[in-house]
């Protein structure tokens, strides 16, 4: 589950049950991963390299349109730029050379 991005409340991520799903098989080091923000199926593929390094491919969706898109659509700008990550327990942060984070903490952790 996404619990801090880009100046929304974790209200507004609960409400919109953010999440990004990165069970997949990993294949040639690279994992396909799943994301929802509230209205789109969205997909990618991510390489997680030594260092704490990633590489997030441009992912793809489908197309509906919904009311309020403005989490989603910064989401999708935002995840192709994230290259780095750290891992601290139940929670994985992402980070881009601007200082823009994401977090995520794992669904199974109450």
């Amino acid at each position: 589950m996404l619990v801090s991005f880009d100046g929304f409340s974790k209200d507004q991520l609960i409400a919109n049950k953010a999440e990004m799903n990165l069970t997949g098989a990993m294949i040639d080091g690279k994992i396909k991963g799943n994301f929802y923000m509230g209205c789109n199926q969205m997909s990618f593929i991510a390489k997680f390299k030594k260092g704490g390094k990633v590489k997030i491919s441009k992912g793809i969706s489908t197309t509906k349109a919904c009311q309020d898109m403005n989490l989603e659509t910064s989401f999708q700008k935002k995840i192709e730029a994230m290259i780095r990550y750290s891992v601290e327990g139940h929670f994985l942060t992402l980070s881009d050379d601007h200082g823009h984070t994401m977090r995520f903490v794992a669904a199974d952790w109450d």
